[in-house]
C-alpha cells in the first residue's frame, strides 16, 4: 500500500519548515488578535479615570501593526506552501504513474488522471496551509474562552453552557461536507475521463458527424455534479445558518452576564468591552466552518491521489544479464485482461539473433504478448526469461538497457527531432542519430527540413508512416539485445516495409527481433513464424511451411482482399 500523500515528509508535506513559519505566524497573528481586546479595555479603564493612557494606546497601536503584518506574512506563507505543496504532489503522482505504467489509465483512464493530476493536486496541496488556519482558528476560540474565565470565571461558564452545540454543528459539517466533495470530484473525473476519449477520437466522430451526440455523452454527468455542488453548498449554508442563529444568543449571554457583573462593580467597563470582543472571538463559527470545508475539500482530493498511489508501482531485481545472444523464452505464460484470458499457457522459444514474427488474428494476444516479451507487463502464471534470466529479477537498468521497443503509434513527446531518436540513451552521438534514422529510412524526409535534427517534433508536418519511422529509428538507436516491435510497421508502404524488414532480419544484423506482423510479406522475411489463436500457439515454423495450413492462410485473407 502506497503511504499517505501528506506522510512522506511527516505530518507537513514537503515544506515542513514553511508550514511550521506558517503555524506560528497564524499562531500569532491570533494571539495578537486575543491580547488586543484586553489592552483596549485596559486603555478605556484608565482614560475614564482621568489617567494617563498613552502607553496601553501604543500598546494597542503595536498590536494592531503587528497583526497586519503577520497576516501579510501569512498570506505569502500559505502561497508558497499551497504552491509548493501542489508542485510536490503532481511531480510524486506523474512519476507514480509513469512507474505503474499501462496499469494506471487502464484502472482509471487518461483523462481521469488529468483530472486528478491538474485539480485534485491543487485542491490537496493546500492541505498544510488549511491545517495551520485551522488550528490558528481554533486557538481563537480556546484563547477567547481562557480570557473570559480570567475576567470572570461566571463568564466562561455562560460560553460552556451553548459550546456543545456548536461542537455538534461542526463534528456534522466535517463529516457531510467531505462525502458531498468527494462524490463532486469523482463526477468531474468522469467528465474529463468522456472529454479525453472525445478528444482522442475527434477525426472520428468527425467523420460520423456525431459531434452533437458525443457533446451530449460528456455532459450527461453535468446534473449529478451540479445536485452534487448544490449539496455541498446547502451543507455550509446549513451550518452557517445554524451557527448564525446560536452565535449570537452566546454572545449575548456572555455579554448580559459582563452587564450584570458591572452593576455589581465586580468588572469595569474596560473589562466589559474586552468580555464583549472575547465572546465574538469564542463563538467564531464562521471562520470554523469556512476552515473546515477547505480542509475537506482537501482531503478528499488527497484520497483520490491516494487512489492511484495505491496501484503498486512495478518492482525489480537486483541481477544483470550475463553475455548472450538474446535468447527469449516464454514458459507457460497467462495472461489475464478484465476478468478474461488473453493468452494461455504460452511456450515459445526465440533463438538468440534471430527473428521471430508473430502472426494472428484481431485480439488473438499478439501486442499483449510483445508488451511481456519486453516487461511493459508481467503475466500472471508462469515466465519470460532473456538469456535464462527471468525478467523480474533483472534490474531497471539492465532490462530497459537490454531490451528495445517499437510501437504502432511511437509517443514523440516534444523535443526535437534528434533529441527523441535519441530518447532514453546517456549520451548519444550525431552519427549514431543519423545512423538510426538511416536505418529507419527516415533520414529522407527529417534533413528535408529547415532545422532538420534540430526541428521540434511540434513544428514537424508528418505522415503516420514517418512518425512510425521516427520510432524505428528510436528502436534502432537503441542497440538492444532485444528488439520488440509491436505492430511498428504497420503505416508503412510496402515498398518501405520491404526494406526496413529486410534490414531487420539481413546477415550481420545484430540482436533477437520479436515483431508483430500482419502481411504475410513481413512473415515470410523472418526466421520464424509463431501463429497465435485465441491466446494459445497453434504452430510455430517457417512461413512457407505454415502457408500450407488453411487456418494460418486465412490469418492474411484480409490482406489478400484488400491485394
Amino acid at each position: 500500500m502506497a503511504e499517505d500523500v501528506h506522510t512522506p515528509h511527516g505530518p507537513f508535506g514537503p515544506a515542513p519548515v514553511r508550514v511550521l513559519a506558517l503555524c506560528l505566524a497564524s499562531t500569532a497573528a491570533t494571539g495578537a488578535g486575543l491580547l488586543l481586546p484586553a489592552a483596549l479595555g485596559r486603555a478605556l479603564d484608565l482614560l475614564l479615570a482621568g489617567t494617563p493612557a498613552t502607553r496601553w494606546v501604543l500598546y494597542c497601536a503595536a498590536l494592531v501593526l503587528l497583526t497586519a503584518l503577520l497576516d501579510a506574512c501569512e498570506t505569502v506563507l500559505g502561497g508558497t506552501v499551497d504552491a509548493r505543496t501542489t508542485a510536490w504532489l503532481r511531480r510524486r503522482l506523474t512519476s507514480h504513474v509513469l512507474a505503474v505504467g499501462p496499469r494506471a489509465t487502464t484502472r482509471f483512464g487518461p483523462g481521469d488522471l488529468v483530472a486528478r493530476l491538474v485539480g485534485n493536486a491543487a485542491q490537496a496541496g493546500t492541505a498544510p496551509t488549511a491545517r495551520a488556519a485551522l488550528l490558528a482558528a481554533l486557538a481563537a476560540p480556546v484563547g477567547a474562552l481562557v480570557a473570559l474565565a480570567l475576567i470572570d470565571p461566571w463568564l466562561a461558564a455562560v460560553w460552556l453552557a451553548g459550546a456543545p452545540v456548536l461542537v455538534l454543528l461542526l463534528r456534522a459539517l466535517a463529516r457531510d461536507t467531505q462525502d458531498c466533495v468527494t462524490r463532486y470530484q469523482e463526477v468531474q473525473g468522469r467528465i474529463a475521463a468522456a472529454l479525453s476519449e472525445a478528444v482522442g477520437g475527434h477525426r472520428t466522430i468527425a467523420a460520423a458527424g456525431t459531434a452533437d451526440r458525443e457533446t451530449a455523452r460528456i455532459l450527461r454527468p453535468l446534473p449529478e455534479l451540479s445536485l452534487a455542488g448544490h449539496r455541498m453548498w446547502r451543507v455550509q449554508g446549513r451550518a452557517a445558518g445554524r451557527s448564525v442563529a446560536v452565535a449570537p444568543l452566546l454572545q449575548l449571554g456572555v455579554v448580559a452576564v459582563a452587564g450584570y457583573l458591572l452593576t455589581r462593580h465586580r468588572l469595569t467597563v474596560g473589562e466589559v468591552l474586552a468580555a464583549s470582543r472575547y465572546a465574538v472571538l469564542a463563538t467564531g463559527v464562521g471562520v470554523l466552518v469556512g476552515q473546515l470545508a477547505g480542509l475537506a475539500r482537501a482531503r478528499a482530493a488527497a484520497g483520490r491521489l491516494d487512489e492511484v498511489l495505491a496501484e503498486p508501482a512495478t518492482e525489480y531485481g537486483k541481477r544483470r544479464l550475463p553475455a548472450g545472444p538474446g535468447r527469449l523464452e516464454l514458459r507457460g505464460v497467462t495472461a489475464r485482461r478484465g476478468g478474461r484470458t488473453v493468452l494461455d499457457g504460452v511456450d515459445l522459444v526465440v533463438p538468440g539473433g534471430s527473428t521471430l514474427a508473430v502472426v494472428g488474428r484481431s485480439g488473438a494476444g499478439k501486442s499483449l504478448l510483445a508488451a511481456l516479451a519486453g516487461r511493459l507487463a508481467d503475466p500472471d502464471e508462469g515466465e519470460v526469461l532473456l538469456d535464462g534470466v527471468p525478467l523480474r529479477e533483472l534490474t531497471h537498468d539492465a532490462l530497459r538497457g537490454s531490451v528495445g521497443h517499437a510501437f504502432e503509434r511511437p509517443a514523440l513527446l516534444g523535443g526535437t527531432l534528434e533529441e527523441e531518436i535519441g530518447l532514453g540513451l546517456a549520451s548519444p552521438s550525431p552519427a549514431r542519430i543519423r545512423a538510426a534514422a538511416r536505418a529507419a529510412h527516415a533520414d529522407d524526409f527529417v534533413t528535408r527540413l529547415p532545422a532538420g535534427y534540430a526541428t521540434r517534433c511540434a513544428d514537424a508536418p508528418r505522415s503516420g508512416g514517418e512518425s512510425q519511422r521516427l520510432g524505428l529509428a528510436r528502436a534502432f538507436a537503441h542497440g538492444s539485445r532485444l528488439l520488440v516491435l509491436d505492430d511498428a510497421l504497420s503505416s508503412l508502404d510496402t515498398v518501405t516495409e520491404a526494406r526496413i524488414s529486410r534490414s531487420l532480419v539481413g546477415t550481420g544484423t545484430d540482436g533477437t527481433r520479436l515483431l508483430i506482423a500482419h502481411r504475410a510479406a513481413t512473415a515470410a522475411r523472418a526466421d520464424t513464424v509463431a501463429w497465435l489463436d485465441e491466446g494459445r500457439v497453434r504452430a510455430v515454423g517457417r512461413h512457407e511451411e505454415l502457408w500450407a495450413l488453411p487456418g494460418y492462410r486465412a490469418v492474411f485473407a484480409g490482406e489478400e482482399e484488400a491485394a
